[in-house]
């Protein structure tokens, strides 16, 4: 049986947009607003207050650093609020429930695909500005600062667990525990801070900010962030001092992310640092050559079935759920991503990221699985098996032609 599939809006990534769509020949899931919401480290990741003292220190991850300063930035001279409303939130997104320790179950992963570090709080405007750029996904703003831990500075992140899950690697995402403790204004800190701090789950530690505060460890997770070594919850964040809205992470599924680093570079204008996540020196051994965004992950599922194109992925991904943006059930019961039926799911899910899970939820699992599946009927052939192929995902022609009339699109703008 295979995954009946709902058709959702999304910019084309080249070409022209498509005409309208039939009228669906079987009303199977319905059109719903948009929901919302391998580690990489070791190098230096600039953090710099305009007005404030800054420190060169050494990062847990190694490099140098220049880091905030714990004192507190005043955010009214910085032309941003305390706590600016993410820019991509819309009516029918997941409310925060991170409360007393509470967290809200992740719904899908967002691959970062650049970082960007301003000398002091980033004014909602521009923040807004990234999110209207073209072509890009999600946005998240968060406080940060230099903290000392152990006697060692470190960078944090001050973030609602509820949202920012979704931002980290897919093994981190997962667990709901790490979650949990933050929400519970715990900290959370990478491996590597772990033991070279020596911190232990469950203990006690004096975190040095503006107050000093004894926070308990929550437990440790590869963050996937450069230089960045912890998270603390956005209460004891403000409790600190952290600087808000002081990075900003930005996903944009199918496009350059060089290009993506000049729009927000314009932006941001000069004195911010904006990273390109998926260059090399920001990648780790620990990554495993694993793809970082959306395109990286069509293109290397694409590599599993001989002859089919990435594109045609890139194409159903973007009908299905416009890259993830759309992943919950539909009314037909299909979930994630790739939307496919649990029953589907079933015979053709893969373990991608090879945690042990096929995970209908992720996109390291559910876009192999989705190849899988069109190679199961023939799309590497190509000509009319192509056709039939796509037409196995959702048994409409209208919908096959707009997922070929999509993947040529994206040949002539990336081939």
């Amino acid at each position: 049986m295979a995954p009946p599939s709902a058709p959702r809006t999304g910019a084309i990534a080249g070409g022209e947009a498509p005409a309208a769509r039939p009228q669906r020949p079987r009303p199977e899931k319905k059109k719903r607003a948009p929901r919302g919401g391998g580690a990489r480290g070791g190098r230096a990741l600039p953090f710099l207050v305009g007005g404030i003292a800054v420190l060169a220190v050494a990062s847990t991850s190694g490099g140098v650093y220049a880091a905030l300063t714990t004192e507190k930035a005043d955010p009214a001279g910085a032309g941003s609020p305390q706590e600016a409303a993410p820019p991509n939130v819309r009516p029918g997104d997941p409310v925060n429930v991170a409360t007393g320790g509470q967290v809200a179950p992740l719904r899908r992963v967002v691959p970062p695909d650049v970082l960007a570090v301003g000398t002091g709080s980033i004014p909602a405007a521009k923040i807004n500005r990234i999110a209207r750029l073209g072509r890009v996904g999600d946005v998240a703003a968060v406080a940060g600062g230099a903290v000392q831990l152990q006697g060692r500075q470190v960078n944090a992140l001050a973030v609602d667990p509820s949202s920012f899950r979704s931002w980290t690697p897919p093994a981190t995402a997962k667990k709901t525990d790490l979650w949990a403790a933050l929400a519970g204004n715990q900290f959370v800190v990478s491996p590597a801070a772990a033991q070279q701090l020596q911190l232990n789950r469950g203990y006690q530690y004096p975190v040095v900010a503006r107050t000093m505060p004894k926070l308990t460890m929550g437990g440790s997770g590869p963050l996937g962030l450069p230089g960045i070594d912890m998270l603390v919850s956005r209460k004891s964040g403000e409790d600190m001092g952290l600087v808000p809205n002081v990075a900003v992470l930005v996903n944009a599924p199918g496009v350059d992310p060089a290009k993506v680093v000049k729009a927000v570079g314009r932006v941001l204008g000069p004195g911010t640092s904006v990273l390109n996540l998926h260059e090399r020196k920001y990648q780790t051994p620990a990554d495993g050559g694993r793809p970082g965004s959306y395109l990286d992950l069509y293109k290397q599922a694409a590599g599993s079935c001989r002859g089919l194109s990435w594109t045609v992925l890139a194409a159903i991904g973007q009908v299905e759920s416009d890259h993830g943006r759309n992943a919950g059930r539909s009314s037909a019961g299909a979930l994630g991503p790739m939307q496919f039926l649990p029953s589907t799911w079933k015979a053709y899910g893969v373990d991608g990221d090879r945690d042990g899970k096929a995970d209908i939820m992720n996109p390291y699992d559910a876009i192999p699985g989705a190849a899988k599946y069109l190679c199961a009927n023939g799309a590497g052939r190509g000509g009319q098996q192509l056709y039939r192929a796509v037409w196995q995902y959702n048994h409409a022609d209208w919908y096959v032609q707009k997922v070929l009339n999509l993947a040529r699109a994206y040949s002539a703008r990336y081939e």
